[in-house]
């Protein structure tokens, strides 16, 4: 379809983001699978996924800060570069660390049909959501080059799915967006750590200019006619 580049980007679809044994896991996660994999057949010019690549001394390990602990604290992030930047930060448990069973992507995933996987939250003194960036700006600390990536491959429509809705995923939809690109996340190919909150969380996320969508909706069958 002339004018249409779509690619996808499954988010951090990870070993510690599943059930039964992920330090992170988000409730029914492992459950997307087929339907990612459904969607990684499509004639998309460019599938990609993430993985969060942890250090041990990560800034968002609950661990790393005395008598804090996870999904209960916040800390205040400074930019290393500039200590008038902050933005404060839920604290999590140890997850994702770099060669670890728990960064791997699950094995349900097909990963063979993938063209590049992308390491994100290499970087210890910052928390790093989106695939795209950190949240600082003044300066940024660390750009994945992502935004670059598709540009060079001419996307025009960017469709994302993964874990978790309310985090990773909506980050990576809001700045796909704000990158200019075409943007839909494919609900049932989501879920959220805090299920209560994700009717708020996906105001914010339309608001941003990306789309929510079903995997019925005419932004998804439209991919079946894409050449």
């Amino acid at each position: 379809m002339a004018g249409f580049r779509p690619a996808l980007i499954v988010v951090d679809l990870q070993e510690d983001f599943c059930p039964p044994k992920g330090s992170l896991a988000v409730a029914n996660g492992r459950d997307i699978a087929p339907l990612v994999n459904k969607l990684l057949a499509l004639p998309f010019v460019l599938r990609i996924a993430t993985k969060d690549w942890h250090p041990r001394d990560h800034i968002s390990f609950a661990t790393n800060h005395e008598g804090k602990a996870p999904f209960e604290d916040t800390i205040a992030i400074v930019n290393p570069n500039n200590e008038a930047e902050t933005y404060e930060s839920r604290l999590w448990p140890v997850h994702c660390v770099q060669g670890t069973p728990g960064a791997e992507l699950i094995p349900e995933l097909h990963v063979s049909q993938l063209d590049v996987v992308l390491e994100k939250g290499t970087d210890p003194r910052v928390e790093m959501y989106s695939p795209f960036y950190d949240p600082f700006t003044s300066p940024r600390i660390y750009d994945s080059g992502l935004a670059q990536r598709l540009r060079d491959a001419q996307v025009t429509d960017v469709y994302v799915v993964g874990l978790a809705a309310d985090y990773c995923v909506k980050n990576c939809a809001i700045d796909a967006a704000k990158e200019g690109f075409k943007t839909y996340l494919i609900e049932e190919c989501t879920r959220a750590v805090d299920v209560s909150g994700w009717s708020g969380c996906r105001k914010g996320i339309e608001e941003s200019g990306a789309k929510i969508v079903s995997m019925d909706g005419p932004e998804v069958r439209r991919l079946l006619t894409a050449q």
